[in-house]
């Protein structure tokens, strides 16, 4: 469970403080990690230790030590030097190592525990059982957070939001699928969706910093409990795919903030395309050119502000009424009427969803 790196680096730290030599093998005698050169002539004394009841023990003038996963045996130490201070040296790096596994064992243990929480594998009795167990807090404020990368299994792009949330001990980074990075976030008593938007454009900024590419981040709802986590990861995902379709110049998207897209996304396409055939009697938002399109994008922008539209598209204001006239006579709808630009946004924001499945079905 340990990489031997890991395993390599500990008892590089050990032989600094013990100046002992200090060998890890696993139970079939092969060497994982080691400090001194001659440790594979061990081999058949480390297998024949293994299947020994002894917990220690001296052989060829080397102190030999048993560590434990639970009730399995995992590792052997073989251990050098320091006199008669070997013995006692040799116990607390082999307690130190064995510590080491407990430690990784418990963070496998909750990184397999958050992923299966967030995909909603767990029944609500092992939920709660499994977090007493793992030291998480049931009752904490927490919101999910996901970081939709370019490239699949971005080690770097993981390694770097680690770092980033790296003080925050109550916080947890993990991923479920090739191209997303999930943090759960637990939030303090006074943080809200303000400081959780300026968590996540921070998050974006230093990716874009680091890794030189654009990334998406979305982000859910705030929950309390813990079997409410696996919601607040489905609003993410939401928010990922409904920003991609109405929403493509943000790269962080709140789930509370979709608006009516998350309406329109969770429509059956039948009903959309229904609803299109009923207000254009059979044509499209799509077949309008793109300066007629240019001018209602802007109309809509400036809340229906005739002067202030046509100020900001440098045209006449009488030029901007005949294109709205214009479009009336073409659709039956004019603009200038709440109700009838409310119909039309909705028209455009549903075309472009049905486009956006189209694209996803070809």
């Amino acid at each position: 469970m340990i990489s031997n790196q890991v395993l390599q680096s500990t008892i590089d730290g050990l032989k600094g403080i013990t100046r002992m030599e200090l060998c890890v093998c696993d139970v079939d005698g092969k060497t994982l990690a080691t400090t001194f050169a001659d440790c594979d002539q061990y081999e058949r004394s480390i297998m024949a230790f293994a299947v020994s009841p002894a917990d220690s023990q001296t052989l060829l003038g080397c102190q030999f030590f048993k560590i434990f996963d639970e009730n399995q045996l995992e590792y052997v130490l073989l251990a050098q030097g320091a006199g008669e201070d070997s013995h006692m040296l040799g116990k607390m790096a082999a307690f130190q190592i064995q510590s080491l596994l407990v430690a990784y064992k418990e963070r496998f243990d909750k990184d397999n525990f958050v992923k299966n929480l967030l995909l909603d594998n767990l029944l609500l009795v092992d939920i709660f059982n499994r977090a007493k167990k793992l030291h998480i807090d049931n009752n904490g404020r927490r919101v999910v957070m996901v970081v939709e990368t370019q490239v699949e299994n971005d080690t770097v792009s993981l390694e770097i939001v680690k770092n980033l949330f790296a003080g925050r001990a109550k916080d947890f980074i993990t991923a479920v699928d090739e191209k997303s990075i999930i943090v759960v976030k637990e939030l303090k008593g006074t943080e809200g969706y303000e400081e959780m938007d300026k968590l996540a454009r921070l998050t974006y900024d230093t990716l874009l910093a680091e890794v030189r590419y654009s990334v998406r981040i979305s982000y859910g709802t705030i929950v309390h409990e813990l079997k409410e986590v696996s919601r607040s990861y489905k609003e993410a995902k939401m928010a990922l795919d409904v920003g991609k379709i109405f929403y493509a110049d943000q790269n962080v998207v709140a789930y509370n903030n979709l608006g009516i897209g998350r309406l329109i996304y969770q429509l059956p396409i039948s009903l959309c395309k229904m609803f299109i055939r009923e207000i254009f009697d059979g044509k499209s938002p799509d077949d309008l050119d793109e300066e007629t399109l240019t001018t209602i994008n802007k109309f809509f922008e400036n809340s229906l502000n005739v002067s202030e539209t046509s100020r900001q598209l440098y045209i006449h204001r009488n030029t901007l009424v005949y294109r709205l006239d214009k479009l009336q006579k073409t659709t039956g709808l004019d603009l200038r009427v709440f109700e009838d630009a409310i119909t039309f946004k909705i028209a455009l924001m549903v075309v472009k969803y049905m486009n956006y499945i189209e694209t996803l079905d070809n």
